[in-house]
């Protein structure tokens, strides 16, 4: 049996009796990108998405998972959930709004449920990886299998960074 402790994220897929595997990686502050993430779990960058916590012009929150070595595209995303605009939230009210810390936010098992969107480029893939909710935990599952425990829908979000 693996000493792994389960995190919130983890225990809600149990629950809903969604498979996924933790892995752990060993964290370093100074350094939380998805590329080092990546690199730790041994994935490529395109199987591993970093979620971001966004706010609305109407003041509603929002989250947003896209691939390591990505940008993502506010107006695309603003376009996709029907927004005038929206833009990332300032760091210090991450933990606030969702629980979970910079370089461990989940889209599972956030504090309210948030409408959440999935860059589509997650569906190429058999299995990706997100954070599970704690620095150095990544979950790997069926992006499908997200969509479902989230709520959330797959649009064109993503562009490649500059």
């Amino acid at each position: 049996m693996s000493t792994t402790p389960k995190t919130n994220a983890a225990r809600i897929l149990d629950r809903m009796k969604i498979p996924y595997e933790l892995k752990t990686y060993e964290v370093d502050p100074e350094d939380l990108s998805a590329e080092t993430v990546a690199a730790k779990v041994g994935l490529p960058l395109a199987e591993v998405f970093k979620t971001l916590v966004l706010r609305a012009a109407d003041g509603s929150i929002l989250m947003a998972s896209i691939p390591a070595g990505t940008e993502l595209d506010l107006k695309a995303l603003a376009q996709a959930g029907g927004y005038k605009k929206v833009e990332m939230v300032h760091l210090k009210e991450v933990q606030p709004l969702t629980g979970y810390i910079r370089g461990g936010v989940s889209p599972v098992g956030t504090k309210k449920k948030y409408p959440y969107f999935l860059d589509e480029s997650a569906l190429t893939h058999e299995r990706i990886s997100v954070s599970a909710g704690l620095r150095g935990y990544q979950m790997m599952l069926d992006p499908r299998d997200l969509l479902q425990a989230t709520g959330g829908r797959a649009a064109r979000i993503a562009r490649l960074a500059e």
